[in-house]
């Protein structure tokens, strides 16, 4: 296949399209303005890819592709609750910009590419069970909205162009290399910061809550075999199904680093919208693909440690 990777150079980005070449297909990996267009490599060429610009979008779609994967976002939440009219330019705006684009270019080819959008759990509504595709959808924070709006852009150009459709749903996920804004890599960095100082106090905020974290590399192979057997029109989850507390992860971490500092709580790292419990079924997405979870969430705590190290 000829798969277009939109947001190529951000975290899951990058695994995606080592994931996709490893299986032989060619990618054009789409990266934000500014990011470094590099030399072609073997079956990678980049491209730069503003979602606002109508000029850039018909550029990244210059010849035919068999699939988008459309990753390219605004993937903090805490970057959303800043700045949530961006996180809605961004999210549901550019996607409908290229969902339309590619829809338009398609016509043009001849051709039935598929869309596959990256959206998220948190447009669910808050429950304590393990989430289903079917259940009620209701974000609770200007991210979830946003991804909720780019769902609705991407449905609406599917059901006035035929264009074909796959909306994932990923659930929490992490590993070697992700921005160290996001939860894991910032609490690594923090209790690395108190090994280093001989620090004791922690600042913490509520770590009764309840997720369902996937490694980086289980993430990516849903996507990569949704390419290839998910069924136009459908969501899927993309969740592990195993419930962890933020409490355990923060005690995992303390263990791989070898610190045990007294934990105080910092009344401003505690979110009143955040979900006390968020894990997914992807029943759906195994009976359709096979896929499963080969990485533990001890694999996923060891590599964001050993990112940090270098």
């Amino acid at each position: 296949m000829k798969v277009l990777v939109t947001g190529a150079n951000g975290f899951v980005g990058r695994t995606l399209v080592k994931r996709l070449v490893a299986e032989g297909d060619t990618v054009i990996a789409a990266v934000g303005p500014g990011a470094p267009v590099r030399p072609p490599a073997q079956n990678v060429s980049t491209v730069s890819l503003d979602l606002s610009n109508d000029i850039s979008l018909h550029a990244s779609l210059a010849t035919p592709v068999d699939a988008v994967v459309h990753l390219a976002a605004v993937a903090l939440s805490r970057a959303a609750d800043r700045d949530p009219a961006l996180a809605w330019k961004v999210n549901a705006e550019g996607t409908a910009r290229l969902a339309a684009t590619l829809a338009e270019a398609a016509a043009s080819w001849g051709a039935h590419p598929l869309f596959l959008l990256a959206s998220t759990g948190d447009v669910y509504a808050w429950q304590k069970r393990a989430i289903k595709e079917e259940d009620c959808v209701q974000p609770s924070t200007p991210y979830g909205w946003s991804k909720l709006g780019a769902e609705i852009a991407a449905q609406q150009t599917a059901r006035c162009t035929g264009l074909k459709l796959i909306i994932a749903r990923p659930f929490p996920h992490s590993g070697g290399g992700q921005d160290e804004n996001f939860w894991i890599p910032a609490r690594t960095r923090l209790l690395r910061h108190v090994k280093q100082t001989g620090g004791v106090v922690v600042p913490v905020g509520d770590l009764t809550a309840v997720r369902d974290y996937l490694h980086v590399d289980d993430v990516a192979d849903a996507y990569a075999l949704l390419l290839k057997r998910g069924t136009p029109g459908e969501v899927y989850n993309i969740a592990s199904g195993r419930e962890v507390t933020l409490d355990e992860i923060h005690t995992r971490l303390e263990q791989l680093l070898g610190v045990n500092p007294k934990r105080e709580i910092d009344g401003s790292q505690i979110r009143r919208e955040a979900r006390p419990y968020l894990v997914g079924d992807a029943t759906k997405l195994r009976a359709v693909t096979g896929w499963t979870p080969r990485r533990s969430l001890d694999d996923l705590l060891k590599d964001v440690v050993d990112a940090q190290k270098n």
